[in-house]
């Protein structure tokens, strides 16, 4: 429980109706989490206004409400805060609820189009390695030392994204790397925070359904390293056309990775195969077991991150050859009558174009490279007949089928992706809109020594149709389809 007047503190208060001495139970942001003595803050959001649903939070018992405007009707005994935004208040105020946990723990947060889950949980995995108790808030899942807490955003809003930080501090995490996506960014989910550091990994076409134009992206993705303090790290991907962008005019010391360009930290591939990557990162040779040269910026990003946090060079690297992938990213399996098979979340073009041409890097030639993609519905349309495209220029055979549809008509989503095939690669395309059935058609497609990719969905354990997610994972269903076709 904590005063009101106490977890105000720096949420941009205007104008105050009430007692702030108030006591406060929970902080929450949905009118139907609101319990006894909660504190209600009413944010304007995409789908719905908080204000709206003032006077349904005080009647189920919040003690007092945070809006930017003052609602019609004032009820007495309840106390009303005019701030000048919600949103950053709500961040602010959960920070200060639970005590402002990030500035307890190094907080590094890691950002871009591409690489984010990977190079948070390789950091988590290699500090846990080296000896320290952590945490992780990443797509796949939330983790605090052993324990798991699923994860229903990349980035958690600002009162899950506390409450998480403050699990950490109880159990004596010295570090915690998460994924801060640009919709957080913009939403302001991580204003209040304290970041020991930040990443970045890349950009490139996503998200355009949200912020309208690339350079609108940018910015969003700019805002974070903005926001770093001075005594903070901004890493970036000097390899990347906009990643000097990223770190302009931001207080945090700026340092720098690349394979290609003159950098801080320099790594080179020496030997990219199935089973692995041999590079050569500041000098010293590591075999990890990892595959593709996207994963090699990952490796190379997570090692400079560490050697920030002021860790040992050698058992870092030492600690990186043993990661193993992660999942639903290049993730493979082998069916009984030798079929490659390739799980991987590539659900942007640049994405979808990095795997591909990894696994054009290490194929013979001699076998077939057969793609399963699709395209999410309610989201960035502009990259479905980009995705079709690049998928078609890449594989031999291609099948377009359902991502998660979501509201949309999945065949409507087809249609749009269709309109990337080129005339010369019409008779390589088919469409398949049972996303089940595509993988059985793709398997049935594939002899020994082929390579099936299943680009999209990656670790997702669902399919969400018209509002409804049902079961369905990707690797799952492609072994059993691969069993309907062993010989």
């Amino acid at each position: 429980m904590k005063s009101l007047k106490e977890i105000l503190y720096k949420a941009g208060l205007l104008e105050v109706i009430g007692s702030t001495e108030v006591m406060v139970d929970a902080v929450v942001f949905s009118s139907s989490e609101v319990v006894k003595k909660s504190l209600f803050v009413a944010v304007r959001g995409t789908r719905a206004d908080g204000h709206d649903f003032i006077l349904k939070a005080v009647s189920a018992g919040a003690a007092a409400v945070v809006c930017e405007e003052f609602p019609k009707t004032i009820r007495q005994g309840v106390t009303y805060v005019k701030v000048t935004d919600s949103a950053l208040a709500l961040s602010v105020i959960a920070a200060n609820f639970f005590e402002n946990p990030s500035a307890k723990i190094k907080l590094v947060g890691v950002t871009g189009t591409n690489g984010k889950t990977t190079s948070v949980t390789l950091l988590f995995h290699l500090f846990r390695k080296l000896g320290f108790r952590c945490g992780m808030l990443s797509t796949v899942q939330n983790q605090v030392n052993e324990e798991i807490f699923p994860a229903t955003h990349t980035t958690p809003d600002p009162v899950k994204l506390n409450s998480l930080l403050n699990i950490m501090v109880r159990e004596n995490c010295e570090y915690c790397f998460m994924e801060v996506s640009s919709h957080a960014i913009v939403q302001q989910r991580t204003a209040g925070l304290t970041f020991a550091g930040g990443v970045f990994t890349n950009i490139t076409h996503d998200h355009l359904d949200y912020h309208k134009t690339f350079d609108e992206y940018i910015r969003a993705k700019k805002l974070f390293f903005d926001q770093l303090n001075e005594d903070a790290f901004a890493l970036y991907n000097s390899d990347d056309r906009n990643g000097k962008i990223m770190v302009q005019n931001c207080k945090a010391q700026k340092k720098s990775f690349a394979l290609k360009s003159m950098s801080d930290f320099r790594c080179k591939v020496i030997e990219n195969s199935f089973t692995g990557l041999l590079l050569n990162i500041d000098g010293n040779e590591v075999l990890c077991r990892l595959i593709g040269s996207f994963n090699a910026y990952n490796v190379t990003g997570v090692y400079a991150t560490a050697m920030l946090l002021h860790q040992e060079s050698l058992e870092v690297l030492t600690a990186i050859s043993s990661l193993g992938s992660v999942e639903g990213r290049f993730e493979y399996v082998v069916s009984g009558n030798n079929v490659m098979g390739i799980v991987d979340y590539a659900h942007t073009p640049d994405a979808l174009q990095n795997v591909l041409n990894t696994i054009k890097d290490i194929r013979t030639g001699n076998e077939q490279v057969i793609t399963v993609i699709g395209c999410g519905g309610d989201r960035d349309a502009a990259k479905r007949p980009m995705m079709a495209k690049i998928a078609c220029e890449l594989s031999d055979k291609v099948i377009l089928t359902s991502d998660n549809p979501r509201s949309e008509d999945p065949e409507k989503i087809i249609e749009e992706m269709k309109a990337g095939v080129l005339p010369h690669h019409f008779k390589k395309a088919l469409a398949v809109t049972d996303r089940r059935e595509a993988l059985k058609v793709a398997c049935s497609f594939a002899k020994p020594g082929d390579i099936v990719l299943v680009a999209g969905k990656g670790h997702e354990k669902y399919q969400e149709i018209k509002g409804v997610k049902h079961p369905f994972d990707d690797k799952q269903v492609l072994e059993d389809s691969f069993k309907i076709f062993e010989s």
